[in-house]
């Protein structure tokens, strides 16, 4: 438990550094005299070079273990972010967070895979998950509010240096406070019945079948329209009630990742009873517009905190010992890609069909991946669709 709170410690700081950016990086920009073409390439860069550092990461963490990866990403992304407040053309800010998305691609598929590996049990494996995704809502909505404050009273230049800073020390935390290794889940977890030799090869090297990842893909896509229509929406004028709606997302998913107790409940259940729940949401905004959308999204968040800790959990149970770090990594790739892929649909089809249509479809896809119960197919274990221990 302790190396847990650790982690969550260091999550939260890297994603408040991320997340303070936010509000304040196009300003940087256009005060550099960066155009909006440019702007836009210099924020979609961070999630082009997070894929080749996430495909690093992963067979890199299951082969040396996470504690280096975590120290190596707070400090290199504490660094970059120290040569970013010195920044004095627009080409030198795109390089920037080009490096700064792939030094942090190695951070979270390190913790994921050291937060799974701190227990065989899948409930507690939930509750770890879940305490992760409260880290992250955490950040979420503190930190942007936190960063137009320090720019205000430090400026561009100091708001960067404070940041980097505070990465680099919390990487200092990481190299004396994270174990070197920590008990696997395979020396922890009891062996299960083998009905023939193919189910024991399985077991020793489980593999996730490709298909799965389209989940995540599906989900980051919804995410990704959503984040592109909502400001549209509220128009011109409506950066503030975008902020309130966003805020509101955020609170719902706080709300579920709460309750624990929901960790009990297997796995497929909840991913599909979330999955469910989000696309009658963006069901309603599409077709329902009298019905307030502060509503709507705190229902819609609240979905979100069940579904990506059942996704985590999933994601363990298909991947098996030995393989956390790459399954986390590919899963990271997936919604990278997603994150990109969801708005350039929405802004193209948004003349002939409502960009929230399209989430609804998308996430509709995605209840159709979930392996069914008792399939008995051996890219995944028959176990994860049963009531948790």
């Amino acid at each position: 438990m302790k190396t847990a709170l650790w982690l969550y410690l260091f999550l939260f700081l890297a994603f408040f550094d991320l997340h303070a950016q936010y509000p304040i990086l196009t300003p940087f920009a256009i005060s550099l005299g960066a155009g909006p073409a440019f702007i836009g390439w210099m924020m979609g860069m961070y999630s082009l070079t997070h894929l080749p550092g996430n495909l690093l990461a992963g067979v890199l963490v299951d082969r040396n273990g996470s504690r280096r990866y975590i120290v190596f990403a707070l400090t290199a992304a504490g660094a970059i972010l120290l040569m970013q407040a010195h920044a004095q053309l627009p080409w030198h800010l795109l390089l920037l967070r080009a490096a700064s998305g792939f030094a942090l691609a190695f951070l979270s598929p390190a913790c994921m895979a050291l937060l799974a590996s701190l227990s065989s049990d899948p409930a507690t494996q939930g509750k770890y998950m879940s305490g992760h995704g409260i880290v992250h809502t955490l950040a979420s909505v503190v930190s942007p509010a936190a960063g137009a404050f320090i720019v205000a009273k430090a400026g561009y230049s100091g708001t960067f240096t404070t940041l980097g800073w505070l990465l680099i020390f919390t990487g200092v935390m990481a190299l004396f406070s994270v174990p070197k290794q920590v008990q696997s889940m395979s020396a922890a977890k009891p062996a299960l019945p083998l009905h023939s030799p193919s189910q024991a090869a399985d077991r020793e090297n489980p593999r996730v079948s490709r298909r799965y990842y389209l989940l995540p893909f599906f989900v980051s896509c919804s995410q990704g329209v959503l984040f592109f229509e909502l400001p549209l929406s509220q128009g011109s004028e409506g950066m503030i009630s975008t902020g309130i709606l966003l805020s509101l997302l955020s609170l719902g998913a706080l709300v579920t990742l709460s309750l624990l107790f929901l960790n009990g409940f297997a796995p497929g259940i909840r991913i599909a009873a979330a999955l469910l729940s989000m696309a009658l949401c963006f069901f309603t905004l599409a077709a329902f517009r009298n019905i307030p959308a502060g509503v709507v999204l705190f229902l819609l968040g609240a979905a979100k905190g069940v579904l990506f800790p059942a996704m985590a959990s999933l994601f363990i149970s298909l991947g098996g010992p030995g393989r956390m770090g790459r399954t986390f990594s590919l899963q990271s790739i997936a919604m990278s890609l997603g994150a990109f892929a969801g708005p350039v649909a929405a802004g193209q089809l948004r003349d002939f069909v409502s960009p929230y249509f399209i989430a609804f479809v998308l996430l509709m896809t995605a209840i159709l991946l979930l392996p069914p119960r008792g399939s008995g197919k051996p890219a995944y274990h028959p176990e994860w669709n049963s009531p948790a221990a």
